[in-house]
């Protein structure tokens, strides 16, 4: 792609470094940007800065949020006896709006994928191991991917979560093997929370 303008040229390369945004898209994003006044690129570009500087993780789920404890922590209404875990924070959103789960989270930051080098230690299992031993909570539900590392990650925490006197529940498979969560249509993902086993029926 030729481009008239070197500043049009960096633009549009920063563009195209997001993920599932090709070459035309971001060309277009920029192309939209040049339209816009001067406020308005002010707000986007300051919204982008204050993302990186001022964004934490909640000290106690690792979730996203403004404040050192997240929103869904720090309410009163949840159930602080239930964890859901999950891989990243798109699994919380897309949990969230399902409506149908009032439990609290805990957000491991990834898989275990030794093909990718990603081992146990690169993830946040030993809080989740700490918030146990603090002792109150009842069950464990372990709502990752159903992939194979997915897979993988579930069967290495429940050969920790084990050892303490807990109910260990995964979500049903409503959903095919591949998928993951963020792109479970609602109501089967809403489904799947209510309708959770026990994991030990997946070990054979």
């Amino acid at each position: 792609m030729n481009f008239s303008s070197k500043l049009l040229e960096n633009a549009v390369a920063e563009f195209g470094k997001l993920p599932g945004v090709g070459q035309k898209t971001a060309l277009r994003l920029v192309l939209h940007l040049l339209k816009q006044s001067d406020p308005e690129v002010a707000r986007f570009t300051a919204s982008i800065d204050r993302l990186k500087e001022d964004i934490q993780y909640c000290q106690e789920c690792f979730n996203i949020s403004d404040h050192a404890t997240c929103e869904i922590c720090g309410s009163f209404k949840r159930e602080k006896n239930l964890i859901c875990v999950v891989e990243d924070t798109r699994d919380v959103m897309a949990i969230e709006n399902t409506n149908s789960y009032q439990g609290v989270y805990h957000v491991l930051g990834g898989l275990i994928s030794p093909m990718d080098g990603i081992g146990p230690a690169d993830l946040k299992i030993e809080g989740l191991l700490n918030r146990i031993q603090r002792g109150g909570v009842e069950e464990v539900i372990l709502a990752l991917s159903a992939t194979m590392e997915g897979d993988t990650t579930i069967f290495y925490l429940y050969r920790k979560l084990r050892e303490f006197d807990i109910k260990i529940t995964t979500i049903a498979r409503g959903i095919a093997f591949g998928g993951e969560l963020e792109y479970v249509d609602e109501l089967t993902l809403g489904r799947s929370i209510a309708t959770r086993v026990p994991y030990e029926r997946h070990v054979g």
